[in-house]
């Protein structure tokens, strides 16, 4: 892949080019985060260390009451699969007049159709950089099984591609490597997130990526994928450094920011751009 020069201007006429002067701010409220592993994981994968499981509800237990839609995840086997078939039927029952949205790993064919007809959108998490996933997630595989298992969901429902900016302890690490990947194999929309010092995890003394490296892989994004939407989601470091990356965001051209900061807001304002707020998962 070819990296442009981070160019604030070439990004936004990029975005001025093909799409209209408006974006949303998603506050994904009435989505349900369901797990269907409740708190287990086989992997302990380093940026996350199971702790984000317990922010979800256990599928035996889920509160979906005024949830118009549900992220239905959980924790891997040791080769990277949420275990989605014994749990078709309790997810059938949260399916009426709900958009679903999974987080499926690295399942296989034979998975995948049995959950399609559950399924609105996949959203997967994709990786450049094999010692990256040897490293973060722990498991015995390459970028090359994650490029193959993406081209087989994508056979069969929409997917939404997921890049961790900094995920291997904050270093960048095969993410413009992704962003080629993505532009070969094809991504109708694109979410990026930033790598979260998580306390009990084997990164939480590391610090994330600086802004401005966060920045210029958004310029760039905007730049090598000039269709395809591009989406901040909501797993990133929250404060001052949420207020500068949103920023960066909106003048790279972004077009859908998760929870934003006031700044990201009031720049919204001042450049133009007609605000959509939206109280749903940003997939949908």
């Amino acid at each position: 892949m070819t990296q442009p020069v981070p160019d604030w201007r070439a990004a936004w006429l990029v975005r001025e080019a093909h799409f209209p002067l408006e974006i949303v701010f998603t506050r994904p409220r009435r989505t349900a985060a369901i797990s269907l592993t409740g708190s287990a994981c086989a992997l302990d994968c380093a940026h996350c260390g199971r702790r984000y499981l317990h922010g979800m509800s256990p599928i035996e237990q889920a509160d979906v009451e005024g949830a118009t839609s549900c992220l239905i995840s959980g924790g891997c086997d040791a080769r990277g699969r949420v275990p989605v078939l014994p749990h078709l039927e309790a997810v059938r029952a949260l399916r009426p007049g709900r958009r679903l949205n999974w987080h499926v790993g690295l399942i296989s064919e034979e998975e995948m159709r049995a959950i399609a007809p559950l399924v609105d959108v996949i959203s997967f998490d994709f990786v450049g950089d094999d010692e990256t996933i040897r490293e973060v997630y722990h498991l015995d595989c390459t970028v090359a099984d994650y490029a193959r298992t993406y081209a087989m969901l994508r056979r069969h429902v929409p997917v939404v591609p997921h890049i961790t900016i900094g995920l291997r302890g904050g270093q960048l690490s095969g993410e413009r490597r992704a962003i080629a990947l993505l532009k070969e194999l094809g991504a109708e929309t694109i979410v990026f997130l930033v790598l979260i010092p998580t306390r009990g995890t084997a990164f939480a003394e590391r610090t994330p990526p600086p802004p401005d490296q966060v920045g210029e892989l958004f310029a760039e994004a905007r730049q090598e994928l000039p269709d395809a939407p591009i989406y901040l989601g909501c797993m990133r470091p929250g404060g001052a450094y949420r207020d500068e990356v949103d920023r960066l965001a909106i003048r790279a051209g972004l077009n859908r920011i998760v929870n934003p900061a006031p700044g990201a807001v009031a720049l919204a304002a001042e450049l133009g751009l007609r605000v959509v707020w939206k109280d749903e998962c940003c997939v949908f």
